[in-house]
């Protein structure tokens, strides 16, 4: 089947690669040098999510996969923890500095480099590995947890970080990883724990992890500002694409904060004010009604008839 158009972007790819991509990096797994095997699982993965997961479960009862998801995520979570601490001691055994650490053709002659793009590799591969997140959420019928943003965020990763190890596996890039593995490992300790129902209702730090989250792209945003405002040595379309990203996501992150803990909770505070609003003329009616004031089949109390008040719909509906 020919398919001139595709060919030719991946042609153009390859081009790129041979001229401008990381030689050190070019065959490793998960990138050998061309995107296609990550299209793949990326298009796997959607078809998984949209059509082919749900189908599969439409008629299945859930599957638990408690024992399953607390090694996952406590797995994740020493995933991150290491990658946190091997980013932070690989770029200072490499001299980076926290502002600008320049990315050129040099920093591929540089020893040090080497263990810099190790671990960067490995960041891309846990973007693979969390595609898993979402598989589970669909096995377990959660599907009111597989939202536009949690498929967006992780299908872009995944292709994100094909392009970054491919690249540009060192400089600036490491800032924003680092930051992610922090958070990732707040994250997965809460999936991890929420997962067994003995604790579920002692987590009340849930909230806070997506507040971490808006804080992390704000200050990665902002280190990437300063990366294009300094005019540090580090390739525009890496930063580009960086400051363009973190944008994308304050947005989505954002509106579902809002939609998440602000808008229910002020919902909620209207509820409980409603129920004691109709606690307090349920007392006012049983108190006419001792005095001989009430009525049955329609009389008026407080105002309303008896069976407006006892049917007065909920202000949410």
């Amino acid at each position: 089947m020919d398919l001139p158009y595709i060919t030719d972007v991946l042609d153009t790819i390859s081009d790129a690669n041979e001229k401008y991509g990381d030689p050190r990096t070019r065959n490793w797994f998960m990138l050998f040098g061309t995107p296609v095997p990550v299209w793949i699982l990326t298009l796997s993965y959607l078809i998984f999510v949209t059509y082919a997961g749900p189908k599969f479960m439409q008629n299945r009862k859930p599957y638990s996969l408690q024992y399953f998801m607390v090694i996952y995520n406590i797995g994740l979570v020493i995933l991150s923890v290491y990658m946190f601490v091997e980013i932070l001691l690989s770029t200072s055994a490499a001299g980076y500095d926290w502002l600008c650490t320049p990315y050129t053709k040099d920093t591929w002659k540089d020893p040090k480099e080497q263990r810099v793009a190790n671990v960067l590799w490995y960041y891309g591969i846990s973007k693979a590995i969390e595609l898993l997140d979402t598989v589970c959420m669909i096995l377990r019928k959660k599907g009111n947890q597989v939202t536009f943003l949690h498929v967006f965020h992780h299908a872009t990763m995944l292709n994100i970080w094909w392009w970054v190890p491919t690249f540009i596996p060192g400089g600036q890039t490491w800032f924003g990883s680092c930051l992610n593995c922090l958070v990732h490992v707040v994250m997965y300790s809460y999936y991890g724990l929420a997962v067994i129902p003995s604790l579920r209702d002692k987590l009340w730090w849930k909230r806070y992890i997506t507040s971490f989250q808006l804080i992390q792209f704000v200050i990665t945003f902002a280190h990437s500002l300063q990366t294009y405002t300094s005019g540090c040595d580090f390739p525009l379309w890496g930063q580009y694409l960086l400051m363009g990203y973190m944008i994308i996501m304050v947005c989505l992150f954002g509106n579902f904060y809002i939609q998440s803990y602000i808008k229910n909770k002020n919902t909620r505070i209207t509820v409980a004010k409603s129920k004691k609003t109709d606690s307090a003329n349920g007392m006012i009616s049983e108190l006419h009604s001792s005095n001989g004031h009430s009525a049955k089949n329609g009389s008026i109390t407080n105002g309303h008839s008896s069976q407006d008040v006892k049917h007065r719909p909920h202000p949410t509906n």
